[in-house]
């Protein structure tokens, strides 16, 4: 039976006394220091763990190369036996090919014919290429001095055997799995995929594609944030919409238990009439509503629901958007085993002028041109499409700042957060 780590604590999200805006850093400490993994562990075939996160050190059980071998095609021999100015030595019969080694020894002062790969015989350690070479009759002349060990590769050279190839908690790629097949692995150590529930809530909320009446939008959070999560390499599960409605809420959070491993829902996260998710939350004892000092997004509510850690998201699709980056995605890294994964970020010159005011950190939708970034030409976070001609974000510190074209700034590109 898979091995899963222990549940999580109820009241893991919970803020120390005295809290009320709490900066977008000291949220983070606090997501990083409580979160640990709530998946199982498993193994898988080589071939299907693109995208999976690993459970445990992958140790080379052999090395990489395992014997020395060449790296051209060329001649081989004992570069003891070689000094400078021109040399012939006379060719053994026979040649070392990949797959195909040469079986006897070359004695000093004579070469074999090498290709590229193949093991180097014993009693050669150089090899000269083909181009540097001349070939007669049993024969080989090229120009000395030329230094030992020249176009060969050392055995173990990339990954000896015994060490750690690559280590728990990496996202495998592609590369991944060629050097894991290259020191002698057929299988691997997973955590199972993080199961991400995603729910839209709200009365105003309806189906894309279907008829809105008057007051109501199209709901752009749940396709957007089901795709996040696949695109992050989860288990994306579609929970749906529920109306404001507390009874089919609790309805359909509890059908969840079980299904997923971590919800997250929009809409309904602030302390209004119709915020049923922070209410249900509440209700369990479980409720952290995190007032963070960020724009967009500052309404977050964390909670738990029977085990299942909830992250209740702004209904406003840029807010939900910049939450699920900053906030929900190395939180759901932590819980899928991965660690945690902040991304990577790069300073530019800036393209715009701003005033911001001190006391929130601020993420603009941005992209480069010209080796400048760009903002979006409103920060009205009810602007959809400026998520999509957006590249990336800016992010501005939390202090005040007079930004001018020129100025320095943090532009993070979507593929730092794995989009």
């Amino acid at each position: 039976m898979p091995l899963k780590p222990p549940p999580l604590r109820n009241d893991c999200f919970a803020l120390p006394p005295g809290v009320d805006w709490t900066p977008v850093d000291a949220a983070l400490s606090m997501l990083r220091q409580r979160l640990s993994p709530v998946v199982a562990r498993e193994d898988v075939p080589l071939g299907d763990g693109v995208g999976r996160v690993l459970a445990d050190d992958i140790v080379a059980r052999r090395s990489n190369p395992p014997e020395a071998n060449t790296a051209v095609d060329g001649y081989g021999f004992a570069a003891g036996a070689v000094g400078e100015g021109d040399v012939v030595l006379p060719l053994v019969e026979g040649r070392s090919a990949a797959g195909a080694p040469f079986s006897g020894r070359v004695p000093g002062g004579a070469a074999v014919r090498v290709l590229t790969g193949a093991a180097l015989p014993e009693g050669v350690d150089t090899v000269v290429l083909d181009e540097d070479c001349a070939v007669g009759e049993g024969e080989v002349a090229f120009r000395g001095p030329v230094k030992r060990g020249a176009n060969t590769r050392k055995v173990g050279e990339d990954v000896a055997e015994g060490v750690t190839a690559l280590s728990a908690g990496r996202v495998l790629t592609p590369a991944d799995l060629a050097l894991a097949a290259a020191v002698g692995h057929g299988a691997l150590p997973v955590f199972s995929r993080l199961r991400v529930g995603v729910l839209s809530t709200g009365d105003e909320v309806v189906e894309p594609g279907r008829t809105a009446a008057p007051g109501q939008i199209f709901d752009a959070n749940r396709p957007m944030l089901l795709s996040m999560a696949a695109r992050f390499g989860y288990e994306a599960i579609d929970l749906g919409h529920v109306r404001d409605d507390r009874n089919a809420l609790r309805a359909r959070l509890d059908g969840a238990v079980g299904a997923v491993d971590a919800i997250l829902t929009s809409g309904g996260a602030s302390a209004g009439d119709e915020d049923h998710v922070s209410a249900l939350l509440r209700e369990t004892g479980a409720l952290a509503e995190w007032r963070i000092a960020l724009k967009p997004g500052r309404p977050l509510a964390l909670g738990m629901w029977q085990g299942v850690p909830v992250f209740g998201l702004p209904g406003n699709p840029v807010a939900a958007f910049v939450c699920m980056l900053v906030f929900a995605r190395p939180a759901m890294g932590l819980l899928a085993g991965a660690g945690w994964q902040a991304p990577v970020g790069f300073d530019v010159p800036a393209a715009f002028t701003k005033r911001k005011k001190p006391g929130r950190r601020e993420y603009l939708r941005a992209r480069i041109r010209e080796g400048r970034a760009e903002v979006f030409a409103s920060e009205g976070s009810g602007r959809v499409s400026g998520l999509s001609w957006a590249e990336g974000l800016v992010e501005l510190e939390d202090g005040g700042r007079d930004i001018e074209p020129g100025d320095l700034v943090r532009f993070i590109p979507y593929g730092s957060f794995g989009l």
